[in-house]
C-alpha cells in the first residue's frame, strides 16, 4: 500500500558478514544521526544499515558505543588528512562542514558522557591530530602564532553546532559564512 517497500532479509552470511555489517551500521548510524539527532531509535538504525537488532546489539550494545563508533571513524579520516603533505588546518573545516549535522550531534552525546571509558580518550586523540595539523600551519605561516589545537577543538564544535542547528535550507549559507569568519580569525595579522 502506498510507498512503504517491505524490507527483503538478506541471506544470513554468518560470521563473514560481521566487518560488513559494522561498517553499514556506521554508515547508518551517520546518516540517522545527522538527519534525526542523537536521540534516535536504535532500531530506527538498524533498519536503514539493513541488518537486524540482534547485529547491532553484538556490534553496538550502547548507542553511546555506536556513536563512539562513528566519531572513531571520523577522527581516522581527520587522521587521513592530517598525514597528507600538503593538507592544512582549512582541510579540516572543510572536512567538519561536510559532516556538521552528524558531529554536532555527536559532540552534543560525547561530551554528556565524556567521563565513559569509551569516551575518554576520544578528545586527547583528535587534539593530538588539530595540534599537528596546526604546527604545521604556524610554521608555514597560514595560522597565527599561539593558536592552539584546544582554541581549534572549540571552535570546531561551535562551528559544527551553528551550522547544524541552521534551518535545512539555510545550512549552506551558514556553514559558508562561519567557515569564512573562522578561517580569517585564525590568520596571521599584518
Amino acid at each position: 500500500m502506498g510507498d512503504e517497500r517491505e524490507e527483503v532479509p538478506r541471506a544470513n552470511r554468518g560470521p563473514a558478514a560481521a566487518a560488513d555489517n559494522r561498517r553499514a551500521l556506521i554508515a547508518a548510524a551517520r546518516e540517522v544521526f545527522a538527519e534525526s539527532g542523537y536521540s534516535v531509535a536504535f532500531s530506527v538504525i538498524a533498519r536503514r544499515a539493513g541488518v537486524g537488532q540482534g547485529s547491532l546489539y553484538r556490534h553496538f550494545p550502547t548507542k553511546l558505543a555506536l556513536a563512539t563508533a562513528v566519531f572513531e571513524d571520523d577522527i581516522d579520516e581527520m587522521e587521513r588528512i592530517a598525514g597528507a603533505p600538503d593538507s592544512t588546518f582549512d582541510d579540516l573545516l572543510d572536512r567538519v562542514v561536510s559532516q556538521a549535522a552528524v558531529s554536532a550531534a555527536l559532540v552534543e552525546a560525547l561530551s554528556a558522557e565524556r567521563d565513559q571509558a569509551e569516551v575518554a580518550g576520544l578528545g586527547s586523540h583528535l587534539l593530538e591530530v588539530v595540534d599537528r595539523m596546526l604546527a604545521r600551519d604556524i610554521a608555514d605561516g597560514r595560522v597565527a602564532e599561539g593558536v592552539t589545537g584546544y582554541d581549534a577543538f572549540l571552535t570546531v564544535s561551535m562551528l559544527a553546532r551553528v551550522i547544524a542547528g541552521a534551518p535545512p535550507e539555510q545550512r549552506d549559507d551558514v556553514a559558508e559564512r562561519t567557515r569564512r569568519i573562522v578561517a580569517d580569525g585564525f590568520r596571521p595579522r599584518g
